[in-house]
């Protein structure tokens, strides 16, 4: 059998206190606490610079931590608001949407990206749709099912909405061509809104919302969804990034408000040491599972705050 000092050329020390600069991966044995301890790599968001315009209820797209767009929301006292932005590193102001609404889908990347839905307080939840081409935003054709709160996949050619509020929570699922919204012949397995959305059209993750479906996660083939395994952490108006197999589920209202963190692998939740040094709800989210943007959102008040999730820290472990 291959030992530890066969891996790694070294045994395994034992020592009295623990090394003040270790090696990842690097094992040793505390004979003062009498534990085994490792050192290993782990995931952590850092601070980025905060939005232009502080709010919550915030759409986002992206395809990595330094190539993002915000858009939409509510701010305090002006109601929905309809500005974007763009973030290379930092925000800068872009074109504003042509309807003013928060709790809004998105599908896309940063200059190529869909908003549909939302609300926009005094007005029914909407169902009509916007199209940006990195310049400017143009309406387009309605979803069938007007609501807020939903969740979005795909890109902007090929989009999936799913979720959300219209009256009371709904499953409906609805794919977009670039032309025209079309009903999916099935929906969700549990109605919700607030939830998180990653993937594409094809191949799309539903995670957490409210009000039953708080750990609830569903995979989506192209043409029906299955129950998968449950988050470790119920919450709403979380931020999500990833695809469906590689997803990452970050902050939400968990009663109280959290900073969980947590890493889906294609089976199951993982919840990561660190979580966002915010904790928050409703805020925007763009991304990868190893490149992710969380910015906007409600604390006891809207914040601009934006977080970088971006691979590695390190940490002591206790093996046994």
């Amino acid at each position: 059998m291959t030992t530890f000092k066969e891996i790694r050329g070294t045994a395994i020390q034992v020592v009295s206190s623990d090394p003040s600069n270790p090696e990842i991966g690097q094992i040793w044995y505390n004979s003062s606490s009498g534990t085994l301890k490792g050192y290993k790599a782990v995931n952590t968001w850092s601070s980025a610079p905060s939005l232009n315009t502080a709010r919550w209820g915030v759409a986002g797209v992206g395809a990595s931590n330094i190539s993002a767009l915000a858009f939409g929301g509510y701010n305090i006292p002006s109601a929905s608001v309809s500005s974007s932005e763009s973030f290379n590193g930092s925000w800068t102001s872009t074109p504003s949407l042509n309807t003013a609404r928060t709790y809004l889908g998105s599908a896309g990347i940063q200059t190529a990206a869909l908003g549909f839905g939302g609300s926009n307080p005094g007005s029914n939840d909407l169902s009509s749709s916007e199209s940006f081409n990195g310049s400017s935003w143009t309406n387009t054709p309605s979803l069938n099912t007007g609501r807020r709160g939903s969740a979005g996949a795909g890109i902007q050619t090929a989009a999936l909405a799913f979720g959300g509020a219209a009256a009371s929570p709904t499953t409906a699922t609805e794919k977009w061509n670039g032309t025209a919204w079309t009903n999916n012949p099935t929906g969700l397995n549990t109605a919700r809104f607030y939830l998180a959305g990653c993937g594409t059209q094809t191949a799309a993750l539903a995670f957490g919302g409210s009000p039953t479906g708080g750990t609830a996660t569903e995979s989506f083939n192209g043409s029906t969804w299955t129950s998968v395994n449950s988050m470790n952490t119920s919450r709403y108006g979380l931020g999500g990034a990833g695809t469906q197999t590689a997803a990452l589920a970050f902050g939400g209202q968990a009663s109280p408000l959290t900073t969980a963190t947590e890493l889906w692998n294609g089976t199951t939740w993982t919840s990561n040491p660190t979580g966002l040094g915010t904790a928050r709800y409703q805020l925007g989210s763009a991304g990868t599972q190893s490149s992710a943007l969380g910015f906007g959102g409600l604390t006891t008040t809207q914040v601009a705050t934006t977080e970088s999730w971006t691979g590695i820290a390190t940490q002591t472990i206790t093996v046994s």
